[in-house]
């Protein structure tokens, strides 16, 4: 059997939490248009009669501006040293740039094969397809490049084929049916948070984190799950909560609704929100949140 890890990197917001969600087939990273939605590294798996990959969905890379950024990059950076084939994803109607360089530069020195995804095809010909990757493979040597379609499932089995292909003899290292190493309370919060960001104004989605502090079974078809929302100033609580309380609610019905497909039983979500302030850029508050490396 083949088995082995592979880590998704790229810059913010062009599609690495779609890609690992459809090719998992579960719903495990949350996904959202705005940048930086993804904070952390969250590992799928992807099992079948040729072995194993386990997938890992990293923070878009980018220039941080403050401890929970700083915090992103290094997990994204870290994880290619630790994986056996490295995704690059790129996003086929942002051109090439200063960013992309950035992250070049980067994985030349990898040491591990180096896949150039293409994402977004199904927006552009294909001659904007080719012309897109000219300045990549230009800059550097790629094992594979391969347009997809993250969305549409477009190439993906070609990719996972390719994967394994280029990957060593290996045991499972997780059993058959997993789909992520993933708490069940770690997704609950990501949903939460996602909803929150699909949600509220511009300026709120980068200042919320989501802790679950009390998760409850009560009897074989129903949970119990206390969760509070953290904003770092009043005024974003106040757009959290919304005019007599109808936003919170909204997130809330939202949530629970995706959280009880997950779960597949019934859930009482009862949802709060406080104010940290600055919790992104104090130690303390990012261990706490589960940001710690």
């Amino acid at each position: 059997m083949k088995s082995g890890f592979v880590s998704i990197v790229g810059r913010p917001n062009v599609g690495k939490s779609t890609l690992l969600n459809t090719l998992i087939g579960h719903k495990i990273a949350i996904v959202s248009e705005k940048p930086q939605t993804t904070r952390t590294r969250i590992q799928g798996i992807h099992t079948c009669e040729q072995g194993q990959i386990i997938f890992i969905d990293t923070p878009g890379i980018h220039k941080p501006k403050h401890r929970l950024g700083e915090y992103m990059v290094q997990v994204s950076t870290r994880t290619m040293n630790e994986v056996d084939i490295i995704y690059y994803m790129t996003d086929v109607t942002r051109p090439f740039g200063g960013g992309e360089q950035f992250i070049l530069n980067k994985l030349k020195d990898a040491g591990v094969p180096v896949f150039l995804l293409v994402n977004k095809i199904d927006l552009v010909t294909d001659q904007e397809v080719e012309d897109f990757i000219r300045p990549f493979i230009g800059y550097m040597g790629f094992s594979k490049v391969i347009p997809i379609s993250a969305a549409l499932d477009i190439n993906l089995d070609r990719l996972v084929q390719e994967t394994f292909a280029m990957l060593p003899d290996g045991p499972l290292y997780y059993p058959e049916g997993d789909f992520t190493d993933q708490p069940v309370s770690f997704i609950a919060a990501e949903l939460i948070r996602e909803k929150a960001l699909i949600l509220t104004r511009d300026e709120v989605p980068h200042s919320l984190a989501v802790e679950i502090v009390e998760f409850k079974q009560q009897g074989q078809d129903k949970v119990y799950l206390r969760a509070i929302i953290y904003t770092e100033r009043d005024s974003q609580k106040g757009i959290i909560i919304g005019k007599n309380g109808q936003m919170l609610k909204t997130i809330g019905e939202q949530s629970r609704q995706e959280i009880e497909r997950m779960l597949d039983c019934h859930v009482y979500l009862d949802l709060w929100v406080k104010v940290k302030k600055n919790w992104r850029d104090s130690e303390t508050n990012l261990n706490q949140l589960g940001y710690r490396l």
